[in-house]
């Protein structure tokens, strides 16, 4: 207590100036002892934001903290939504497969976490926590120690000064004596004192650069951390864009001809062979066909059939403005026109020729530079033109007509700015390059052309991954019934037709013009799993009997 007492006093004395402080410590040092607080506060903050962005649970076993891992989470949702979906779903494939991949994540990011924390945030913590507080106590104690000896030299000072009278002299002697011992022993204590601290100090100084390597190998374990993540996405894409480029249900609309075509390995694109074959089914003599806007609704719906190959014919048989508009839109929307940008100036050069016969001969140039597919796709679609023209008495549509409206899908320029005041600009220029191959289509393209290719409005190579159990083969059916079985499934319920090949070898010639003028015939039993073969028999004689009486009655009307 009277040690206390004596340092308050003394700290007193020295702060009103009625005493002198005793510096202890250097120049060097007492900066030292400044950096102290701000590396202390420096690495307190940056331990604290660190462990902030660590995912894992700090301190749990390794197995529960890489459950605990979001991206853990996330992989095992994904395999269990692959579960669900099955192999047999592009969804589902590409679900397993980054599923797969962020599990490999996640035990990268686990071990990246676990290194983070023993070779940076542990000993960041070490040096604000433990060894800066250290040194800070042993600065504090080195104070006291430094006021004990003040104190003691103040008071052997006053003794010393009393002493000086003679009636003092043999009791303030030994007074002075007790206060000088105390004084030499506080000094020997302040000495040890202060040279242990002045070599923590000194040694916090030397190891700056160890604390320095704290940062750097942070940069080292992200670096390695990132570089091994980047490799598994890096291995695991390759695979990715192998099933997507497989995969055969692609969106056509909005998509490069070529690419539509490679993947769907057709000729002629699969919308503009499903709306010109509808239409010269339901539409040859429409009023204003291509010109008369459809429902907005009924279109877009229409769009989206096409677009994953499933098409019911009989729901837009009757409403042929929306499939001219869904053809309209497909050629609209491709990202390159079907005449090609390259070709452009030379199209409109040709427009501007005066004399018809050199306009015709420089219209037939350019189009023998067409590529392969835009140049097929352009044949199949002016044939069906020219074919439309023959009934302008009643849809109204000349082929003058047909070129202002179809023209600007057909044919745009590559250069950015308004496409509604480029097509203005350009439209006349345009007519004159359609209306001319319209009206002189065969001597274009010479030949006939077979519109209904695949012989069904719906895609050849669609796979309906929403059958029921009743497109599966039946036990006691053979490998040439399955097969047969197999082929029919992978056409859309909704628009399964009688394959042409079959009519032709096994009616008369009549009797197929007369189905291949009607209606789409649907065979459902084509679909029934016991009993298949006799019932394809029986559905294969209905047919042939139907086919017999519309042929009597055609007879009988003659």
């Amino acid at each position: 207590m009277k040690k206390q007492f004596n340092r308050m006093r003394q700290l007193a004395n020295q702060t009103v100036g009625r005493a002198e402080k005793t510096e202890v410590l250097s120049e060097d040092l007492l900066q030292v002892e400044k950096r102290l607080d701000l590396v202390k506060q420096v690495s307190h903050s940056t331990h604290k934001k660190l462990t902030a962005c660590l995912q894992g649970q700090q301190g749990a076993d390794l197995d529960k903290r890489s459950k605990k891992l979001p991206l853990t989470i996330l992989a095992q949702c994904m395999v269990e939504g692959a579960a669900v979906l099955g192999d047999d779903s592009l969804l589902g494939k590409m679900l397993k497969l980054c599923g797969e991949t962020e599990e490999k994540l996640a035990q990268e990011l686990l071990v990246f976490e676990l290194q983070i924390e023993r070779d940076v945030v542990e000993p960041l913590y070490v040096l604000a926590e433990v060894e800066i507080p250290n040194i800070q106590k042993q600065r504090k104690h080195l104070a006291k120690l430094v006021l004990d000896m003040d104190s003691a030299r103040t008071r052997w000072q006053q003794s010393y000064k009393s002493s000086g009278h003679p009636s003092n002299v043999q009791q303030g002697g030994a007074k002075a004596d007790s206060l000088r011992e105390e004084m030499e022993e506080t000094a020997n204590r302040m000495e040890i004192c202060r040279d242990q601290l002045s070599a923590d100090m000194y040694n916090f100084v030397a190891k700056e650069i160890d604390y320095a390597n704290y940062f750097q190998t942070l940069i080292e374990v992200q670096a390695e951390y990132h570089r091994k993540s980047l490799e598994i996405l890096q291995s695991v894409l390759p695979q990715i864009k192998a099933h997507q480029e497989a995969w055969i249900e692609k969106p056509s609309y909005g998509k490069a001809l070529e690419e539509h075509l490679a993947i769907s390995g057709r000729e002629i694109a699969f919308p503009i062979e499903a709306c010109v074959t509808m239409l010269l089914e339901c539409g040859m003599e429409e009023e204003g066909l291509f010109r008369v806007a459809p429902s907005a609704s009924k279109l877009k719906k229409l769009k989206a059939s096409l677009d994953c190959g499933v098409l019911d014919v009989q729901e837009y048989s009757a409403d042929p403005h929306a499939i001219a508009g869904a053809l309209k839109s497909y050629l609209r929307e491709l990202p390159e026109p079907l005449m090609t940008f390259e070709l452009y100036d030379e199209w409109i050069q040709a427009s501007n020729i005066q004399d018809m016969d050199k306009r015709l001969q420089a219209l037939l140039c350019t189009c023998e530079k067409l590529p392969t597919d835009s140049l097929n796709n352009l044949r199949y679609l002016i044939k069906f033109l020219a074919k439309l023209t023959e009934h302008q008495d009643a849809n109204k549509m000349t082929p003058g007509n047909i070129a202002i409206v179809l023209g600007p899908n057909l044919l745009w320029t590559h250069s950015e700015g308004n496409m509604t005041e480029m097509m203005t600009t350009m439209s006349l220029q345009i007519v004159g390059i359609i209306e001319p191959i319209i009206q002189h289509a065969d001597w274009f393209f010479p030949g006939d052309i077979e519109f209904n290719l695949t012989g069904s409005y719906g895609s050849p190579v669609h796979t309906n991954h929403n059958s029921n159990y009743s497109s599966m083969p039946s036990p006691d059916m053979d490998q040439s019934e399955r097969k047969q079985q197999h082929d029919q499934s992978r056409r859309p319920l909704s628009v399964l037709l009688i394959p042409s090949l079959i009519i032709k070898g096994q009616f008369t010639h009549k009797c197929h013009n007369l189905l291949t003028r009607s209606k789409p015939v649907r065979l459902s039993f084509f679909h029934e799993t016991k009993g298949t073969f006799l019932k394809n028999i029986l559905g294969i004689l209905a047919v042939w009997l139907s086919v017999n009486i519309k042929s009597k009655k055609a007879a009988k009307d003659n």
